[in-house]
């Protein structure tokens, strides 16, 4: 090393009094500026030390240090997972009267039962806005490719025993009783044109563009040969195919065309979970009851 070098690391980490200051500095300096030596705040110093004061306690009363296979429980022996499991228990002890009689009432009864309706739509809001709301939107309207719940347009069925079927066992959500049937991809089966025109067609079915014009009565025939054994000759669709009626003007993933042409070019298959096994049986008629009660129970 060069004595320039020696002599300038001398002077950088050799400890000087700051001439404006008259501090000393801690001898590191950068671009000629050097770092004056100044104690750290009293407060700063008590609020550290009650910091390893705080720890040290909480390292005695709480679970803190992890072991080989488990974790020092300490002294109190409380940890946030047994808090929310007793909170549970106790909720389930609080809800066992009216779930219990839920349980033993018929969804038509508990829709005539003025008492059982009124604890069948507050615990079902509570279950629907924890389950159902990602999807369906806090207020059951849906959004694109998740159903509307207020309106009477139901894929698989708006009465009470349909809508626990659907919750119960979801759609194409691999249990083998729940809903299965899906809109299968027409790309490769159908050329663009043909698919141009049964779009067409299916738009005409819901009043958007005249039904007499050379597109879609091209596409009408299309449409018999490839979709009316689900849909229906009529386009009404099939609740026990989970098809859908195309004449209402009510659009899952929209009614413009170039949607509807994706549709018809890669099909569609949106999955419902199933909550029979997420949910108590009480709880589910509480979430049937109060989807039925939306606006579009059938």
């Amino acid at each position: 090393m060069s004595p320039a070098h020696e002599s300038h690391d001398t002077q950088v980490n050799a400890a000087q009094v700051d001439a404006a200051t008259g501090k000393s500095t801690t001898g590191h300096e950068w671009d000629g500026i050097r770092e004056l030596n100044n104690p750290l705040p009293r407060w700063w110093l008590w609020s550290f030390y009650a910091c390893i004061l705080w720890s040290v306690g909480y390292w005695i009363l709480f679970p803190a240090w992890p072991l080989i296979f488990s974790s020092t429980q300490g002294v109190l022996g409380w940890n946030s997972r047994s808090a929310v499991q007793q909170q549970l228990a106790d909720l389930s002890t609080l809800r066992a009267a009216t779930s219990a009689r839920l349980a033993n009432v018929t969804l038509e009864g508990i829709e005539r039962d003025p008492d059982l309706l009124a604890i069948a739509r507050a615990e079902g809001r509570v279950a629907f806005a924890d389950n159902c709301a990602p999807c369906h939107g806090a207020g059951g309207g849906g959004a694109k490719g998740y159903p509307n719940l207020n309106d009477d347009d139901w894929l698989w069925g708006g009465t009470l025993e349909q809508i626990q079927a659907t919750i119960t066992h979801g759609a194409r959500a691999g249990d083998d009783a729940g809903h299965q049937g899906n809109m299968p991809p027409f790309a490769g089966m159908l050329t663009p044109a043909q698919m141009s025109d049964a779009a067409d067609y299916v738009r005409s079915l819901a009043g958007i563009v005249p039904a007499d014009t050379p597109e879609a009565q091209r596409g009408a025939a299309v449409f018999k040969a490839n979709c009316a054994a689900c849909h229906g000759e009529n386009g009404k669709g099939n609740k026990e195919l989970g098809s859908k009626n195309l004449t209402d003007g009510i659009w899952l993933y929209g009614g413009d065309k170039a949607t509807i042409l994706q549709t018809i070019a890669n099909g569609r298959g949106g999955v419902m979970p199933a909550w029979g096994g997420r949910l108590p049986a009480s709880t589910i008629k509480a979430l049937t009851v109060f989807v039925h009660t939306l606006g579009g129970g059938q």
